[in-house]
């Protein structure tokens, strides 16, 4: 990957910086987009200390004008990591209405907005990667995060359908990964209790994991090892499902009353 140029959204700082230091270790020349200015400039100074090249623009992800003008800005770029990503806490009809359109516009709008900025370059260079950051609650729903939820099934989805329209249009010079994590240990679920076998992820060691697949075109990353269970987990029964989920704690992950004790009542 040395001497490519990277494009990552939400890369000042959580999982984006993560996978901006974990470029760099590769001598990629990283692009930041980062809504808040000074997290911003702190990140590009401690990449810049790696003596690589890296820049960054204050960018609303959500705003496709804004979007557009930064994209003709940075210019073609080799791997696109769509990573911007927000959560409101509380369950469904606890959320504002505005809760749900922020969650909605950046972690998946805005994704489809980045898309369609960088795609058509690299369908003319005949070559590219899309990184997409969806999650394990893009795989199975979580309660306390219904619409979050939500917005990561529907990346997945929209990652897929590009990879095959892609595919279908001859464009196979363009790789597609999506990343589906546990909880990571960023600040974002500040408070959550995550399930007894999926511990809290490390930011670095994910970024670690997402450029090794990066480099070896794998379509998944999913993390820790009970994420890649989580196909035969809907394959099974809701109820076994639901059981598994209680035991494991997974179902309190982001809170909520305990789940009753039910006695089993025998003929």
């Amino acid at each position: 990957m040395q001497g490519k140029r990277a494009m990552i959204t939400g890369g000042a700082g959580g999982l984006g910086l993560a996978i901006a230091r974990a470029l760099v270790k590769e001598q990629v020349h990283v692009a930041l987009w980062d809504l808040n200015g000074e997290r911003l400039e702190a990140a590009l100074s401690a990449l810049r200390a790696e003596k690589v090249m890296a820049e960054g623009w204050v960018v609303d992800v959500t705003d496709p004008t804004a979007v557009r003008e930064a994209a003709a800005k940075v210019g073609p770029v080799d791997v696109l990591f769509n990573n911007a990503g927000v959560h409101a806490p509380g369950d469904f009809l606890e959320n504002s209405e505005s809760d749900i359109s922020r969650q909605i516009a950046v972690n998946l709008t805005s994704y489809i907005y980045v898309a369609r900025a960088f795609l058509p370059g690299m369908i003319s260079r005949g070559s590219g990667h899309l990184v997409w950051t969806a999650s394990a609650a893009g795989l199975l729903g979580v309660p306390g995060m219904a619409v979050y939820s939500a917005t990561k099934h529907a990346v997945v989805g929209l990652a897929e359908s590009i990879r095959m329209e892609l595919r279908r249009a001859g464009h196979g010079g363009i790789k597609t990964t999506i990343v589906c994590p546990s909880f990571i240990d960023t600040g974002m679920f500040n408070g959550c209790t995550p399930p007894a076998i999926a511990p809290w992820l490390k930011p670095d060691a994910l970024a670690r994991e997402i450029v090794s697949a990066v480099r070896a075109d794998r379509l998944y990353v999913r993390e820790p090892a009970m994420v890649k269970l989580i196909p035969l987990l809907k394959a099974l029964p809701s109820s076994v499902g639901d059981l598994l989920c209680a035991l494991t704690g997974m179902d309190r992950s982001l809170g909520g009353p305990p789940v009753e004790k039910r006695r089993v009542h025998r003929p």
